[in-house]
């Protein structure tokens, strides 16, 4: 059987079948920038000017001509974490002077060693630009993955914990929705605020990602918003996800006052009452949380995230099964999602109050004549 396929003979210098064209390396970091998120991009192009400035003060090399090897990786880590002395005191080996001119250079916000999380960050950052091009990371190594484990453990030890955002559990959430009140601005986050909590816990980006067609109305009660890619869903198919009660009627009250054809969803509210026509950004998300949280008087570390881990924990409290959370916030790590739950779950639980009145009288006689 002949599969040889009759084309127009052209003159073209053809390809090795372990060679790319020359602009095709370029298509692919092309392909990869546009289907990364911004904030995302914003995150990596941040954390590639730190690695940069590092660099140049550290060993006086420019960052991106050829792959770096584990000893910059270890070198980094124990640069910037800050480790437990003999003395009770905290250290970590960045020089002074360097310190004061990453943050003279804007690209550190001020001196000392950073927290964990940002120092796993990134390493992650830079082994993902040593996978666009191509090179062996240095982050893989055995070396530098030890180490890593292992400072996580000690500051655990040393009792530095994971910093987490205070979540907007249903009591916290009101008074947030209670301080609402100042005409178009308090419609407009009211509505912002009710459909990223009772919506799934939608992340900001998320949020700001919608536009005026992506939502449309069931009835008096219920609206039906459309989410397209995401961070944890990248294929581009529309999901619809339910609006109902005071989410719908916030929802409706907004666009009665802003209406619009087309454009984001959300906008910004100018001076005055007037709605423009420019989105809100990820961080004005963020703002507007931490805003609602001062006016109404609230303690703790307030973001975006509050929302979406204020609905997780507050599904746990109420007993909603875990995966109709989880159809809910598009979570794909049961993992992830636990930690949350879970803490919702015992906040109501009969475990957490076995000396109260509500004992039952096997209880109470335990533990009045234990044995």
């Amino acid at each position: 059987m002949n599969n040889t396929i009759e084309l127009k003979t052209i003159v073209y210098a053809p390809l090795q079948l372990n060679q790319l064209a020359d602009n095709a390396q370029q298509a692919a970091q092309a392909f990869i920038a546009a289907g990364t998120a911004a904030h995302t991009v914003r995150s990596y192009r941040s954390a590639l000017a730190y690695w940069s400035a590092w660099l140049q003060l550290r060993y006086g090399r420019a960052l991106g001509d050829r792959p770096l090897p584990d000893s910059v990786a270890v070198q980094f880590i124990v640069d910037h974490l800050a480790r437990p002395l003999d003395t009770g005191a905290w250290s970590h080996l960045l020089p002074t002077p360097i310190d004061a001119a990453l943050v003279e250079a804007k690209v550190k916000s001020k001196t000392g060693a950073l927290a964990f999380n940002t120092v796993s960050h990134r390493l992650a950052v830079l082994s993902k630009w040593h996978q666009v091009n191509q090179w062996p990371s240095p982050t893989e190594s055995s070396t530098v993955r030890t180490l890593l484990r292992e400072a996580r453990k000690a500051q655990s030890r040393q009792g530095v914990q994971v910093r987490k955002k205070t979540a907007a559990v249903l009591e916290p959430f009101q008074a947030l929705l209670a301080t609402c009140t100042d005409g178009v601005r308090g419609i407009r986050d009211r509505a912002l605020l009710l459909l990223a909590w009772s919506g799934g816990g939608r992340r900001r980006s998320e949020v700001v990602g919608l536009q005026v067609g992506d939502v449309r109305r069931l009835d008096a009660d219920t609206w039906l918003y459309a989410l397209g890619a995401t961070k944890t869903d990248t294929s581009g198919q529309r999901r619809e996800k339910p609006l109902r009660g005071p989410a719908a009627h916030a929802l409706a009250a907004w666009l009665a006052v802003a209406p619009a054809a087309s454009g984001p969803l959300f906008r910004r509210v100018y001076k005055g009452g007037k709605v423009g026509h420019q989105g809100l950004s990820a961080d004005q998300v963020a703002r507007i949380v931490q805003r609602r949280a001062k006016l109404g008087g609230l303690e703790g570390d307030w973001a975006a995230h509050s929302l979406r881990s204020g609905f997780v924990t507050e599904a746990g409290r109420q007993g909603v099964p875990l995966g109709e959370v989880m159809a809910m916030t598009e979570h794909r790590s049961v993992g992830t999602v636990m930690g949350y739950f879970q803490a919702g779950t015992l906040l109501g639980s009969r475990v957490t109050q076995l000396l109260s009145p509500e004992t039952g009288s096997e209880g109470r006689s335990a533990l009045a004549n234990p044995e």
